[in-house]
Formats: structure tokens, sequence, C-alpha cells
């Protein structure tokens, strides 16, 4: 959970040729230059669904402090989503690449915690920030809920996360630094992210156990993703 004061600066991550099926249970974070893509629907044909948007929003939200408020979350059927850029999310569990030497915004909490009580570890595990509960939005009431996965469309790959953290009521578009690593995306908590290009679908009524097992929300995000594609 943070407040940014100023607004990160734009990267284009470098795009990772790669076509190979991940199986549902793996990782997703291996060593060297390719990255995979994860389950078995295409960023192309989820993005198909999310062509126009049915805001269910009161209001729309800024993607920085210094922002217009620009984006609307918008409803489909089994989902809400949103389009906006990736802020760096460090916060939870300190680590080498995560902790108050590296993040200027560092906090050592996450709003959602591990099945054994401690915070996310952002550098190990995809997550996703929802903004706090306001007057422009609940995502609880929405059918959102801590652990609830969310594909996350950058560059022409998925990426399945969890609902990890919250942030401010009024910004938009934040994920883990694990998030923005596997899309191929700057994580740098204090300079990383990018501007735009980034879709947020997250799936609802639903929630993976244990909210820190990568595979399983790989597994649960195919199932939510094939249904979606059906039902929209």
């Amino acid at each position: 959970m943070r407040t940014r004061t100023l607004a990160l600066t734009a990267s284009a991550g470098a795009a990772l040729l790669a076509t190979a099926l991940l199986p549902t249970n793996a990782t997703a974070h291996e060593s060297g230059p390719q990255r995979v893509q994860e389950g078995t629907v295409g960023a192309a044909d989820l993005l198909a669904k999310v062509t126009s948007c049915s805001q269910i929003s009161n209001g729309k939200y800024r993607t920085d402090e210094e922002a217009s408020a620009t984006v609307p979350v918008c409803g489909k059927n089994g989902a809400v989503f949103w389009k906006a850029d990736m802020d760096i999310d460090c916060d939870g569990r300190i680590t080498t690449q995560c902790n108050a030497g590296t993040d200027p915004w560092f906090q050592d909490d996450t709003a959602f915690h591990q099945s054994d009580g401690k915070p996310l570890s952002a550098e190990k595990l995809p997550y996703v920030v929802v903004p706090s509960s306001s007057s422009i939005w609940n995502y609880a009431g929405a059918g959102i809920k801590g652990g609830g996965v969310v594909a996350v469309i950058y560059n022409n790959k998925v990426e399945y996360a969890v609902v990890g953290d919250t942030g401010p009521d009024k910004i938009i578009g934040e994920a883990s630094y694990a998030t923005a690593k596997a899309l191929g995306i700057d994580p740098d908590p204090a300079t990383g992210g990018t501007g735009s290009g980034v879709t947020y679908i997250v799936f609802k009524n639903n929630r993976t156990s244990p909210i820190e097992s990568h595979g399983a929300a790989v597994t649960l995000g195919d199932s939510l993703a094939k249904k979606f594609l059906q039902d929209n």
C-alpha cells in the first residue's frame, strides 16, 4: 500500500520471442532470455473481448498523482477490467530486490497475506494492486477478493497474477516486481514500469489457494479465462 508522488519513468520492456506452452503448474520465472506463454488462452483472444467498456465505476482513476482521471473500471460477464499503465509495487516481504534501499515507497506489508500470515513477496509472486474502496468503486462489492486471479496482458503476453495489495483510492495501474519482470517490463521500483499498454482482467468470485502459489493461480486463471471467452 503506497501513495506515489512522482510519476514513474515509462519503459519499453524488451519483447521476448517465445511461443512454447508452459505447464500450468510451472512458476513461469525461469532464468534465461526466453519467456513462454502461461496457460492455453492467447492474449489476442482475451483482448478481443475487452475492446469496449461498459463502465461500472462511478468515476475514473488517475494512473499517477499528477495525471488526469481517465481510466474507468469496466464490467464484463464474470470479470472487471481496466487499461492503464504499470507502476511497480515492491511492498511486502523484504528481499534483495524489494526493500527500503531499492524502493523509495517501500512498505513491509501487503493488504493480503500468505497462508502462513506473512506479507506477500513482490519479488517472487506476481500480484496486482487494486484501488482501495471509495466512492469511485468498491472492489469487494464487485466480487473481487484478495487472492483472486487477474490476467495481466502486455505486448501480446499473458501473465496470471493474484489480487495481492491495495493502493490509493484514486489511482490505478500497479503490479508487483514479479509481474513486471515476467512481462518484460522494467521491474525497478524506483525507475521502472511502463506508461501505457497494460490490460488488467480481474475475474470475479474466486480465490487462489494458497495465495502464494503461482502455479495454482495459473491453473485457476487458465480455467477462468476459457470461461470468460465463452461467456462474453
